[in-house]
């Protein structure tokens, strides 16, 4: 299960993926809903983040085609540092959570 971090600042977009694939989980980045989207279409994310600076229309958006693409966790995040750390405590044992009832 792979998931899709979606955040309007690249360099965080970076360090979230660096966190994740460092500890074992298959994620992917991107910055603008258009990439979001055209990701999102293959059906292969069971958890979608979405960063702080998504704003509101863009996250109601982003969520519902999330919902009709076979993603089954949203996350709303609004990291804070340390990054890793904040990864760690916060997104990774939700992600977890998912993918144990695969």
């Amino acid at each position: 299960m792979k998931t899709l971090v979606l955040g309007r600042t690249p360099a965080r977009v970076t360090a979230v993926l660096a966190t994740l694939r460092a500890d074992g989980f298959a994620a992917e980045g991107v910055s603008t809903d258009e990439e979001a989207r055209k990701l999102l279409e293959a059906e292969e994310f069971g958890v979608l983040i979405i960063g702080g600076g998504v704003g509101p229309d863009s996250r109601a958006a982003i969520k519902e085609f999330a919902a009709e693409h076979r993603v089954r966790r949203v996350i709303d995040g609004a990291l804070s540092e340390p990054f890793d750390a904040y990864v760690r405590r916060e997104f990774e044992p939700l992600i977890r959570e998912v993918a144990s009832k695969e």
